[in-house]
């Protein structure tokens, strides 16, 4: 009986030990993340996340940490402002980005995004310089990014009819299916070369086709309209097959006027504004 009653005791706290463990075992911060790179300074190191372990040219959701270079602990109180530069042969520009806030949920990850509207090339490049505030103390890193050319038009940028600059950027799908797609697109105008803000209230008529099997087009598609609660533009997209699509667009201010872009008809059989996808 005593031995009986030993072994349940130890059962009981192998047991014990073992949820005990389970509940204080951290979550990942990056779970479901790549890292890009890092940049340094004395003090941190930043390191840079996306989902796919790269930035791409056009919309990309970008994920910072800071990690003290002597403890190793990750910073939890920091504020971030960010700059990307693209050096270009005769000037220097920036690109569409938003704000960096704390990740819901997560202790040491922050999150942004950035816009790159042209692709690095072999005498032009991306540079990014982060400034950022952790234990009462101010810090800057800065260096190179890659931002490769990409094989479909991800990002497009135009002139209106009004002179204005714009740029219109892919956010979803990221991995398009056969089926009605939630489709997002970021809007953004030109201010300066140092100022692309968010373009609200305007409305995207879009009009997918598939250039290669007669430029049929597909049904239950719905245009772009802006959201206040993340500032895109919400629609629908309807892929009825794989392979490549072609999709038009129309932009329009807030008085239904069109800015760029034309009805896809029998004549015409696409529109100057439009983005790509390819499954």
């Amino acid at each position: 009986m005593k031995r009986i009653i030993v072994m349940a005791v130890a059962i009981v706290s192998i047991f014990t030990y073992a949820c005990k463990k389970e509940e204080t075992t951290p979550v990942s911060e990056t779970a479901g993340l790549k890292k890009v790179q890092e940049m340094a300074n004395d003090t941190n190191t930043v390191e840079i996340y996306t989902t796919s372990g790269a930035l791409q040219l056009g919309y990309n959701d970008v994920y910072l940490r800071i990690r003290d270079n002597a403890t190793s602990e990750y910073a939890k109180d920091a504020a971030f402002d960010w700059m990307p530069l693209m050096h270009m042969m005769s000037m220097t520009h920036a690109c569409p980005k938003s704000q960096v806030q704390k990740v819901a949920g997560k202790e040491t990850l922050y999150k942004g995004y950035l816009v790159f509207q042209m692709p690095e090339n072999a005498s032009e490049r991306w540079t990014l310089q982060l400034k950022y505030q952790t234990g009462g103390n101010s810090f800057t890193v800065e260096d190179t990014v890659a931002v490769p050319n990409s094989t479909r038009k991800r990002v497009t940028v135009v002139t209106g009819t009004d002179s204005k600059k714009y740029i219109i950027a892919l956010v979803s799908p990221e991995t398009p299916q056969v089926a009605v797609n939630d489709f997002k697109v970021g809007l953004f105008t030109m201010e300066n070369k140092m100022s692309f803000p968010v373009v609200k209230n305007f409305a995207i008529d879009i009009d997918p086709r598939m250039p290669s099997m007669g430029n049929h087009g597909s049904p239950n598609n719905e245009n772009l309209s802006y959201q206040s609660a993340d500032s895109l533009y919400h629609g629908k997209l309807s892929l009825t097959m794989t392979g490549y699509w072609k999709i038009n667009m129309m932009l329009k201010n807030a008085d239904s006027d069109v800015l760029k872009g034309e009805a896809v008809t029998e004549e015409n059989e696409a529109s100057s504004l439009f983005l790509e996808v390819e499954f």
